[in-house]
């Protein structure tokens, strides 16, 4: 049995996936910078450095989305990986739901 690949949605897709990630990485960075900042942890010059690198990358992330038509893609990727992240969190705060989950599954 063979599998059938499309190159350009495999492409898009991986393409897709890395960039939400470092969007998601580059989230985390300004977070800590904020923290950094707000610590009093950071020169002038470090601070407007950290700033600058933040909005090159915020720029070149768009160009590779929209160079690339995956901005649906990448929004798919985030909102699945929100999705995901939600549901973990849930069972961790409510263990019960872990077996609630499996038994829905097995019924599937």
């Amino acid at each position: 049995m063979s599998i059938q690949l499309d190159e350009k949605n495999l492409k898009s897709g991986l393409l897709g996936l890395v960039v939400a990630l470092v969007e998601i990485i580059q989230e985390l960075l300004e977070r800590q910078a904020l923290r950094r900042i707000e610590g009093g942890s950071l020169s002038d010059q470090e601070i407007e450095r950290l700033g600058q690198s933040l909005c090159d990358l915020s720029d070149a992330l768009e160009k590779i989305k929209k160079d690339n038509d995956i901005e649906d893609t990448v929004l798919k990727v985030r909102n699945g990986l929100d999705e995901t992240v939600d549901d973990l969190l849930d069972k961790f705060i409510n263990p019960e739901r872990w077996t609630d989950g499996t038994a829905q599954e097995m019924i599937k």
